[in-house]
C-alpha cells in the first residue's frame, strides 16, 4: 500500500480562500472588517518570521492587521495595559501574543489577560473548558487544522479508534476533545504509556505530537490508518553541509507503506495553523456581531 499524501499546503490555501470570501461578504453587506492584533515582545528570530507571515496572510484575506512590537524588557504592567486596550477595541476581534516571551513574563498570565472571546489561539482556560464541556469557544489553531484535514480525508469518524500521542495543553488535550466530539473512541498516549507501539497499532486515526524525530515507525501503524504528523524536529541536512532538514514524529517512508493517508513534514499540518488562526478571527468577529458563523471553518 502507498498512502495518499495529505497536502496541507493546498488545503490551507483553500481555507484562506474561504475566509477571504466570508470577509468580503462581511465588509460589503455589513460594513465590518475583522481585525487581528498580534503582539511580539522582543526579537526572537523565529517569532519575527512567523509574525511577518501572519501579517501577510491576514492582509491577503482582507482583514485588518494590527502589529504591536514591544522591546524585550517590556514590563508585565505595560504588556497588560496594551492587552486591556485591545480587549476594549471594537475593531479588534482577535488577539494573540507570540510565544515565547522573555523569561520575566509568565505566558499563562498573558493568556489569561486576553478576553476569551478574542483568544484566537484558543489557549485560555475558559476556551479549554468550553471545548471540554462541548460548548462553543475558540479552539487552538493546530488541533482545529488537524480536525479539518481529518474531516476531509476520513469523512464520518463515528466509531473510529483514535490515538493521540502527546498530552500537552496546547495540542494533545484539545485534539483528544475534538476527536471525542466527532464520536471517535479516543486514547491519549504519552511518554509513560505502556507498550506505546501496540496502542498505536489499534488506531484508525493516529495523531503524533511529541517532538521526537521519526519515533513512530511503520510497524506502529495499523494498515489503512490515517496518520497526522504534528511533530517538527530540525536536524543537520545529511547531504547539504550547513543546511538543516525538517523531520516529523513519524517515519514517513515506512508509515506510507502501511497507512491509507499521511501528512508529510513539511507541507502537512504546518500550513494549517495560520489558516485556522484567520478562521478563528473570522469566527470571533461573527460572534461579536451576532452573525452566522462561517460553515466548515469551526469545530
Amino acid at each position: 500500500m502507498t498512502a495518499t499524501k495529505i497536502d496541507g499546503t493546498a488545503f490551507a490555501a483553500d481555507v484562506r480562500a474561504q475566509v477571504a470570501e466570508h470577509v468580503a461578504r462581511l465588509t460589503s453587506d455589513h460594513g465590518i472588517t475583522p481585525g487581528l492584533a498580534v503582539i511580539l515582545v522582543g526579537a526572537d528570530p523565529a517569532s519575527e518570521v512567523y509574525v511577518a507571515a501572519k501579517h501577510k496572510q491576514t492582509v491577503e484575506v482582507g482583514m485588518a492587521s494590527f502589529e504591536h512590537r514591544l522591546p524585550a524588557d517590556t514590563s508585565e504592567d505595560d504588556l497588560f495595559a496594551l492587552i486591556d486596550t485591545l480587549n476594549s477595541d471594537a475593531s479588534v476581534h482577535g488577539i494573540l501574543c507570540q510565544f515565547p516571551v522573555p523569561d520575566h513574563l509568565d505566558e499563562r498570565r498573558v493568556v489569561a489577560r486576553i478576553d476569551p472571546a478574542k483568544d484566537v489561539d484558543g489557549l485560555s482556560v475558559v476556551n479549554a473548558g468550553l471545548l471540554a464541556s462541548g460548548e462553543k469557544g475558540l479552539v487552538s489553531c493546530t488541533p482545529l487544522g488537524c480536525l479539518m484535514l481529518l474531516r476531509d480525508q476520513v469523512g464520518d469518524m463515528t466509531g473510529k479508534e483514535a490515538v493521540v500521542i502527546g498530552r500537552s495543553n496546547l495540542f494533545g488535550k484539545p485534539m483528544g476533545q475534538l476527536l471525542l466530539q466527532e464520536n471517535c473512541t479516543v486514547t491519549i498516549a504519552h511518554s509513560r504509556t505502556k507498550d506505546l507501539a501496540e496502542v498505536c497499532r489499534r488506531a484508525d486515526i493516529l495523531v503524533a505530537a511529541v517532538g521526537r524525530a521519526e519515533m513512530v515507525r511503520g510497524d506502529w501503524v495499523k494498515p489503512g490508518a490515517t496518520v497526522i504528523d504534528v511533530g517538527i524536529t530540525r536536524i543537520p541536512h545529511p547531504d547539504k553541509p550547513g543546511k538543516t532538514k525538517l523531520l516529523g514524529d513519524v517515519h514517513f517512508a515506512e508509515a506510507a507503506e502501511v497507512a491509507a493517508a499521511i501528512t508529510p513534514v513539511p507541507g502537512g499540518v504546518g500550513p494549517m495553523t495560520i489558516a485556522c488562526l484567520l478562521a478563528n478571527t473570522l469566527t470571533a468577529c461573527c460572534r461579536a456581531h451576532g452573525l452566522d458563523e462561517p460553515e466548515g471553518l469551526t469545530a
